[in-house]
């Protein structure tokens, strides 16, 4: 039985989140139709938000629908109003809820209550539309991700803790590089490593060997209170052209953005000929449609 919500990609089973991505291509081909006729996107913001927020808001307009953006200080959950009466009032307005919060925890708690979809925009554990959306950008470059070889560069944060879930699910060789306490949730970890799906390693450029694919993010998110520290601690681990050189000849980038040339990306490699950040970026319109498509039952 499907799950109703798309809190974590482990949610749902290779096949499920195949049949996202081949109607993801559909959908792209055709972006505007009527499948989602006057259907109700209410989206929660607790974090800022620029892809998450066009790219959800556009693709349910593209599909027929309406999207109602409400940001923490709109809303009385902010004012001392719980999560499941939160969560029971606009399910009763709405088709899908689309919550980008601080706290995995809650947007768990949330979907317990609603009695309509709810979807994870992003949460401080993982990013799962985000996710989707890389794998579906390197399907289209470079075919299909099982059996292939991603190197992560970087901190050990949620996004990369959806590299773990993704290769658990799609069977591809996960190649980190992080630094001592970064690390990413240590259960994910485990789980890959009785696969022989991962491999740590301490040199951006041991990492990178032969790996199809390179990405990073940026070493500050939302939130971390250790700028400067945390700028110190990776200087050295910025994806330039010696890291890329190690990757194989055909190897892409990925960032899921914001990006920060000169600090975790050199300039010459994010805007070079490797880099798919740019169509990285308007795929999430599309995954995401497709992804509101599966849970309205459309596919």
């Amino acid at each position: 039985m499907r799950n109703k919500h798309f809190i974590s990609l482990k949610d749902h089973t290779f096949e499920e989140l195949s049949l996202i991505l081949n109607y993801t291509k559909k959908l792209k081909k055709q972006p505007v139709s009527s499948v989602l006729q006057d259907k109700n996107l209410a989206l929660i913001f607790e974090k800022n938000s620029t892809r998450t927020r066009v790219s959800f808001e556009v693709g349910i307009k593209q599909l027929g629908g309406h999207a109602t953006v409400l940001s923490s200080s709109d809303m009385q959950l902010n004012k001392g109003e719980t999560i499941s009466d939160t969560a029971k009032v606009l399910s009763r307005y709405v088709d899908f809820i689309m919550i980008r919060a601080n706290h995995h925890s809650d947007i768990e708690e949330f979907a317990t209550h609603s009695a309509v979809p709810v979807i994870n925009g992003l949460s401080d554990y993982n990013h799962p539309c985000q996710l989707l959306t890389d794998i579906f950008t390197f399907m289209e470059r470079k075919g299909e991700i099982t059996g292939k070889t991603i190197c992560w560069i970087g901190d050990g944060n949620n996004v990369c803790n959806s590299w773990l879930i993704a290769a658990d699910i799609f069977k591809f060789k996960l190649k980190l590089s992080l630094k001592e306490n970064f690390f990413p949730d240590e259960k994910l970890l485990s789980r890959l490593k009785t696969q022989n799906l991962v491999e740590i390693h301490h040199s951006p450029e041991s990492a990178a060997e032969a790996s199809d694919m390179v990405t990073t993010d940026t070493w500050v998110s939302m939130g971390d209170k250790d700028i400067e520290q945390r700028l110190e601690i990776f200087k050295d681990f910025q994806v330039d052209k010696n890291v890329m050189k190690k990757a194989r000849q055909d190897a892409i980038f990925m960032h899921c953005l914001p990006a920060y040339r000169g600090k975790e990306v050199a300039q010459d490699v994010i805007d070079g000929p490797q880099s798919m950040v740019f169509d990285e970026a308007e795929n999430r319109l599309h995954v995401q449609k497709a992804i509101m498509c599966y849970l309205a039952g459309v596919i």
